[in-house]
């Protein structure tokens, strides 16, 4: 059997989108600095950085470019469109000051987990996750709860696709460690980041489905490991994050 080819892909939209995501990273830069980074001519770079401009898409201060507020615009719309972010974000308003830590709602998009709202309770770290960006979801809580209510195969395609980083010593990165692990939260109802992608900071989460049976996101309550243990580890942070996760389901049955 021939393997499947992968879909042609058009030179100057990568170069374009090579752009946009390294000014996403370093906030501003110029022609030659760019042509640099992404192996294109100069030329080829300043007609991609005109074009972007003139769309409103980049601005222009001097020499340098940077990405324009056009992309408040896009984000709100995105959030928008899902139906249901006013209901996420009620909920984990509360979720965090009842929990006094971080709380988070994350959902899969290719294969990775991407943070979707965040709010801070009376003692939340900082974390660096911030809204919009994505995590491989086997080292992370929300990740494993999402990962835990897709079907076996999608779930491999996502290993085949990310692989298993290991971040910490207490990082899965075997298939059969995080099947099993998998299996372990369907039964429990929620997932547990035992430090496994940031060392001294635990996180449980809870899945959220649709009324078919649909993994929608998880929710999530992080904090650091001196406060993530005991009883308050064990039952009460759980019992949070699975009611504001019942409580997200049912208010979007209802939506």
């Amino acid at each position: 059997m021939e393997k499947s080819e992968s879909p042609r892909t058009v030179e100057a939209v990568e170069t374009a989108l090579g752009i946009i995501e390294y000014l996403q990273r370093e906030e501003q830069a110029g022609v030659t600095e760019l042509a640099n980074e992404l192996g294109r001519s100069k030329g080829t770079i300043h007609s991609h950085l005109a074009t972007l401009v003139q769309s409103d898409y980049l601005t222009k201060k001097g020499s340098k470019y940077r990405l324009s507020l056009r992309y408040l615009e896009l984000g709100e719309t995105v959030k928008d469109r899902l139906g249901y972010y006013g209901v996420i974000a009620d909920e984990l308003d509360d979720l965090a000051k009842e929990s006094g830590e971080l709380a988070q709602f994350a959902t899969e998009e290719h294969g990775m987990a991407v943070y979707l709202y965040k709010a801070r309770g009376e003692k939340a770290v900082e974390s660096a996750s911030t809204i919009g960006k994505r995590e491989y979801p086997h080292c992370i809580s929300l990740g494993k709860a999402i990962l835990a209510h897709l079907p076996r195969k999608r779930v491999g395609a996502i290993i085949d696709r990310n692989g298993l980083k290991a971040y910490t010593p207490q990082t899965i990165t075997t298939r059969e460690a995080l099947f099993d692990e998998l299996e372990t939260i369907r039964e429990r109802g929620y997932a547990i980041d035992n430090e496994e992608k940031i060392k001294g900071l635990k996180c449980i989460a809870a899945p959220v489905t649709s009324p078919n049976g649909d993994v929608l996101g998880a929710v999530s309550v992080s904090g650091p490991s001196s406060r993530m243990q005991g009883k308050r580890f064990e039952e009460e942070l759980p019992q949070m994050v699975t009611r504001s996760a019942n409580v997200i389901e049912i208010n979007i049955q209802f939506s």
